[in-house]
């Protein structure tokens, strides 16, 4: 079997951002087919099959996929750069939301908040360890506190992906709580 983790990786590339990159074409909502990208996938040199491809989506730490329930397809959880639609109805939030960045990223947040930049939403986490986490993959992490129910009550629409990330268009700096 193919180093699970870089076949992850790759699988995060082509259903995310590239799915051109093998000659896959996603459907609207982010579907494709799974006999589909196993071909694929095995023409560029990523022999994986069915129940390896199981394996790997099932251990995936973050759970950013996910198949139909027959199997048939597979999609990313969230993160596309491409246009898709995830077809998520909206969501209440709870009070509070996280997010987690590198310190680098700290001055352009306070001066514009957080934005979706090359992404389709601004991703929030339900629990500080995992906005820890997630910021620390680029440099000193930094946790924000995102004053979400007061945001939802504004007016503002959250929805929430197959593996518990939160989802939204933006986050302006008034509903952000910077640390200290």
């Amino acid at each position: 079997m193919q180093d699970p983790v870089k076949s992850s990786k790759f699988l995060s590339l082509v259903l995310r951002h590239q799915p051109d990159k093998i000659g896959l074409v996603l459907d609207q909502n982010g579907w494709v087919g799974t006999s589909d990208l196993l071909e694929k996938l095995n023409y560029h040199g990523f022999k994986i099959d069915l129940e390896q491809l199981k394996i790997i989506v099932q251990n995936n730490n973050k759970q950013r996929f996910a198949f139909s329930d027959d199997f048939q397809k597979i999609r990313a959880n969230q993160g596309h750069s491409v246009s898709i639609d995830l077809a998520l109805e909206p969501k209440c939030p709870p009070e509070i939301l996280f997010h987690g960045t590198a310190h680098q990223n700290l001055e352009s947040i306070k001066k514009h908040g957080l934005v979706k930049a090359k992404r389709q939403h601004v991703h929030l986490s339900s629990d500080e360890k995992t906005a820890i986490q997630v910021g620390g993959r680029h440099g000193k992490p930094i946790v924000l506190f995102v004053k979400s129910g007061e945001m939802h009550q504004a007016g503002h629409t959250f929805f929430q992906s197959e593996n518990g990330v939160w989802l939204i268009n933006s986050v302006p700096i008034q509903f952000l709580i910077f640390p200290s």
